[in-house]
C-alpha cells in the first residue's frame, strides 16, 4: 500500500494552446477561476505534497502559493520536460503528474494508480480508457501517459531516454515495468483544447467539492467589529485572539478534599502516621510551613502548601483525628491529586483564537480569565426572498395551481440560527423589473442576498439576464442531488455590492444547498474558522442498499438508529423527491454519497451529517 503522504502531485502547466489563441491554458477561466485551480482542488486531497511545473517564469502560477518548478531541459517543452523536472525535485518516493487543462480529474486517480502499481509490482502506472473503434465496433484501449504515477527512482531511465534524443511521453519508460489502470469513464481525461470545449464545460455543473472550494476561496470576513460585554457575546465570532492575562489555575492546588503531604513520606511496608498542622480552604492559603512527617487538611481548589506535592483523598485515610492521620503506605503515588499552576492555561498563551464561535464553554473560559468585554465580528446582514408567480404567503387564499411559500420560513430559521441579521423581502414575482428592483434594493442594505427559485433554465427565470447586467456569476449549476441549479456571484448597484447565493426552488433542495454550500460561505463571511464552518462527517453502516448514480454528489434524508445489538445503522426516509419537505422533519441526518460512489450495499459504511443543531 502506498501512503498518500509519499506522493507529490505535479500539475503540468504553462502550455500555450494554439487553438486558444496561444493563451496559457491553465490560466483560462472556468466558473470564475483558472482551469489549473480546478485541477489543484481535485488533486490536493489525493497527495501529500503539491507543486506546479512551468517552463521558465512562474508568472500567475506563483499566486497559487505552491512551489513552481521550471523546466530544466534547454529548449525542451511539453509534459516530458515537466516530468523530468518533477522527478529531480520531488522529495517523496512517488510523483503523480496531471495536466493543467483537465479540470474533471478523477477524485480517486492517485489511489487507483497506486493500487495498480503495487498490484503489478511496477515502476510506473498510467491511466487507460476504452473506446469503441468506429470502423470495427471493437473496444480499443487508449493510454493517457500524462496521468502517471511513477517512482522518482526511475529518473536515470528518463535521463538516458532524453540523451538519446527521444521526446515521446508514451515510450520514455523503456524497460521499466508499466501498469495500465483501466478507468471506465474517459471524460475526466479529456483536455480543454478549444473555446467551444471550454464553453461546453462552463455550461455543465460543477462538482460539489469544486463549488465548495470556489466559495471558500472567494469570500473574506466582514471587517467591522463590535466590542461587547461578555454576556452579549454569546454565539458571536471572535475578531481577535484572546491572550490569557493570568495562569489558570493561578497556583498549584488540590484536586481533592483530603490531606496535602510530602510524597517522600510515602512508601515502605508499614502504615504512615502524619501530624496535621494546618487546615487550608479554597481562597484562603495556608499560613504554616508543612514539614516532612506532617500534613495539612486541604479542600478542593485550595492552594497547595509550599513543599507539598501530593494529596491523599480523605476517604483513603485509615484513621483521622484533629491532630493526626494514618494512611496505608501505597494508598497513592507521589504527585497524585495535585493540579499544577497553568495546567489549564499559562499566562501569555492564546486562550481562544479569532474565528472561534463563543458558546457556553468559551464564555465560561473567558470569565475564568476575568475578561469582561471581547471584540467580535459584526453580524452579517442577509436579505432573502422567494421568486415565483405561483407562490402565496401564509394567510392568503390558495388559488388553483398555487402553493404556499415554505422556503422563506426555512431560510428564516436557518439564517437566524446562524446569527445573521435578516431582512425578509417577501415574494418577488416572475417579472424582470420586479426582480431587478428587489436585487438592487437588497444590494443597498445587505452583505449577502439569498434567493430561492429563479436560477434554473426555465422560461420564466430572468435571474441570469439581470445578473449579467448587475454583476458577475461564477457558476450556475452543481452536480448534486437535490439542488443542481444554484447561482453564486456578486452584484453591484449604485456604489453598493453584495454577494449572491441563488438557491434552488424545491424545498429540500433549498435546505441541502444551504447546509453544504451557503452555510459554510456565510460562516466564513462572519469570520468563523474552518472547523466551525465545516460540517463534521460521521460514518455509519447502511441498513439496506441505497441506489446512487456515479458522477454527482447526492444527499439523501436518513434516520440513524440502533438495532437490537446496540449497533448504529442508517436508513433512508423513503421517497427522496426534492419537493418532499416532510421527509426533512422525519430525518435526523443527511446521508452524504460522494461523487465517485456508486450503489451502496447493505452494511457498507456511508458518511452522514447529523441534523442536531441544524434543522
Amino acid at each position: 500500500m502506498i501512503n498518500k503522504q509519499d506522493i507529490t502531485g505535479l500539475i503540468l502547466a504553462g502550455g500555450l494552446g494554439t487553438r486558444m489563441g496561444r493563451r496559457d491554458k491553465g490560466m483560462l477561466p472556468l466558473h470564475g477561476q483558472p482551469l489549473a485551480r480546478h485541477v489543484l482542488q481535485r488533486l490536493a486531497p489525493q497527495v501529500g505534497q503539491l507543486a506546479i511545473s512551468v517552463h521558465a517564469d512562474a508568472g500567475d502560477y506563483a499566486r497559487f502559493g505552491l512551489p513552481t518548478w521550471p523546466d530544466l531541459l534547454p529548449g525542451q517543452l511539453g509534459p516530458l520536460a515537466g516530468l523530468h523536472s518533477g522527478m529531480q525535485r520531488a522529495t517523496t518516493p512517488y510523483l503523480l503528474t496531471v495536466p493543467c487543462d483537465s479540470p474533471l480529474l478523477p477524485p480517486d486517480l492517485a489511489a487507483r494508480l497506486a493500487a495498480g502499481l503495487v498490484e503489478h509490482d511496477a515502476d510506473l502506472a498510467i491511466a487507460v480508457t476504452e473506446e469503441i473503434d468506429a470502423a470495427t465496433g471493437t473496444a480499443v484501449r487508449r493510454p493517457h501517459p500524462v496521468f502517471c504515477l511513477v517512482k522518482t527512482s526511475a529518473l536515470p531511465q528518463l535521463d538516458a531516454y532524453l540523451r538519446g534524443g527521444e521526446r515521446r511521453m508514451r515510450t520514455w519508460h523503456g524497460p521499466l515495468k508499466l501498469a495500465e489502470v483501466l478507468f471506465q469513464d474517459g471524460t475526466p481525461f479529456g483536455n480543454i483544447n478549444t473555446p467551444d470545449e471550454l464553453a461546453t464545460l462552463q455550461a455543465q455543473g460543477l462538482s460539489v467539492p469544486a463549488a465548495q472550494a470556489i466559495l471558500a476561496g472567494t469570500v473574506a470576513p466582514v471587517a467591522e467589529t463590535d466590542e461587547l460585554p461578555l454576556p452579549q457575546a454569546f454565539e458571536r465570532i471572535l475578531a481577535a485572539d484572546i491572550i490569557s492575562p493570568i495562569s489558570v489555575p493561578a497556583h498549584d492546588n488540590s484536586a481533592m478534599d483530603g490531606y496535602a503531604l510530602h510524597g517522600a513520606d510515602l512508601g515502605g511496608d508499614m502504615p504512615v502516621t502524619l501530624a496535621v498542622v494546618d487546615t487550608i480552604l479554597a481562597g484562603r492559603p495556608g499560613t504554616v510551613t508543612v514539614q516532612r512527617g506532617q500534613c495539612a487538611r486541604i479542600m478542593t481548589g485550595a492552594v497547595m502548601p509550599h513543599g507539598c506535592d501530593s494529596v491523599v483523598p480523605q476517604e483513603l485515610v485509615q484513621q483521622a483525628s484533629e491532630h493526626a492521620i494514618t494512611i496505608a503506605p501505597d494508598c497513592i503515588r507521589a504527585g497524585d491529586n495535585r493540579r499544577f499552576k497553568g495546567e489549564d492555561l499559562m499566562q501569555g498563551q492564546p486562550a481562544l483564537l479569532q474565528g472561534k464561535r463563543l458558546g457556553p464553554a468559551e464564555l465560561g473560559l473567558l470569565a475564568s480569565l476575568g475578561i469582561a468585554t471581547v471584540s467580535v465580528r459584526r453580524r452579517l446582514r442577509v436579505a432573502f426572498f422567494s421568486t415565483g408567480d405561483e407562490l402565496r404567503s401564509i394567510g392568503e387564499p390558495l388559488d388553483a395551481g398555487c402553493i404556499y411559500d415554505s422556503n422563506r420560513y426555512t431560510l428564516l430559521g436557518m439564517l437566524t440560527r446562524l446569527g445573521c441579521d435578516v431582512l425578509d423581502m417577501g415574494i418577488v414575482k416572475d417579472n424582470p423589473q420586479a426582480l431587478e428592483a428587489a436585487l438592487r434594493g437588497a444590494c443597498a442594505s445587505a452583505d449577502v442576498i439569498v434567493t430561492s427559485g429563479g436560477v434554473s433554465s426555465g422560461a420564466a427565470d430572468f435571474t441570469r439576464d439581470i445578473l449579467a447586467r448587475l454583476g458577475d456569476v461564477a457558476f450556475w449549476q452543481i452536480n448534486m442531488r437535490p439542488g443542481r441549479p444554484m447561482a453564486f456571484g456578486r452584484i453591484a448597484s449604485e456604489g453598493a455590492s453584495a454577494l449572491l447565493l441563488g438557491l434552488p426552488g424545491n424545498p429540500v433542495a433549498v435546505m441541502a444547498a444551504f447546509y453544504f454550500l451557503a452555510r459554510p460561505t456565510l460562516l466564513r463571511l462572519m469570520g468563523a474558522d474552518a472547523d466551525t464552518a465545516s460540517l463534521p462527517l460521521l460514518q455509519v453502516a447502511a441498513q439496506a442498499p441505497i441506489r446512487k448514480k456515479r458522477g454527482r454528489t447526492e444527499y439523501q434524508r436518513g434516520i440513524v438508529e440502533r438495532d437490537a445489538d446496540g449497533r448504529q445503522h442508517v436508513r433512508v426516509t423513503g421517497a427522496q423527491g426534492s419537493g418532499i419537505l416532510r421527509s426533512m422533519t422525519q430525518a435526523n441526518c443527511m446521508i452524504v454519497l460522494h461523487e465517485a460512489q456508486g450503489h451502496v450495499a447493505a452494511g457498507d459504511l456511508v458518511d452522514i451529517v447529523l441534523f442536531h443543531g441544524l434543522t
